[in-house]
């Protein structure tokens, strides 16, 4: 298992980056990427905290532990300027909060997200026929997300996914202990949304494609 969407206590979650890195790890992960929250007020202070962080865990650890972040809340005009700036303090997977069911993110989010070069868009809730494309064109994954309220849109997404081509992975969004999700149940939360067993685990190991792209 990959997860490629966890959060720290440095902003939201309850584990420090070492205690998230052994517990996926007790649980088998391949690997994770801590991708805690920033906007403008906190980004130049979280992103190089994750980056040395990670760094110490890849010496010390067989997991991959990869640092991230995810753009969350943005107005959709200061999304290309944030996610260049964190890929510029070395945030080596950038993710945007997407237009998730369960929070008011600003429409235009998932556009403006999919028009910068991003790696995932998480939870994108009700995404159009048209964003999906542009997903495909520019080969940013669709998250399908294992977390409550997020995971409300899955079956749309997935559905929205299939007909255009876009890439899809499955991320737990993790915050506590409690949240993490092994394979076996994530290949069935990804069969609930009426993928095919193999249609799940292609979608399993999009996230081990991305991973050995980054060269680690």
């Amino acid at each position: 298992m990959i997860d490629l969407h966890t959060h720290s206590i440095f902003i939201d979650g309850a584990l420090l980056p070492y205690e998230l890195a052994r517990r996926c790890e007790f649980l088998g992960f391949e690997g994770l990427s801590i991708t805690d929250h920033v906007d403008r007020s906190n980004l130049d202070h979280v992103v190089p905290r994750i980056v040395a962080v990670c760094k110490e865990l890849n010496t010390y650890m067989k997991i991959k532990v990869i640092p991230g972040v995810e753009i969350t809340h943005v107005p959709p005009e200061a999304i290309s300027r944030l996610a260049e700036e964190a890929r510029n303090l070395g945030a080596l997977i950038v993710i945007v909060h997407g237009e998730t069911l369960s929070e008011p993110v600003v429409p235009g989010t998932n556009r403006a997200a999919l028009n910068t070069p991003i790696d995932i868009l998480a939870h994108p809730g009700l995404i159009s026929e048209e964003d999906a494309g542009l997903a495909a064109k520019k080969g940013i994954f669709l998250e399908l997300s294992g977390r409550k309220g997020h995971s409300l849109a899955n079956g749309h997404v997935a559905a929205i996914a299939k007909k255009t081509g876009a890439p899809l992975l499955f991320n737990s969004d993790a915050h506590e202990p409690g949240d993490l999700i092994e394979f076996e149940k994530a290949k069935s939360i990804l069969q609930g949304t009426a993928l095919s067993e193999d249609e799940s685990l292609l979608i399993l190991n999009n996230s081990k494609k991305l991973m050995e792209s980054l060269n680690l």
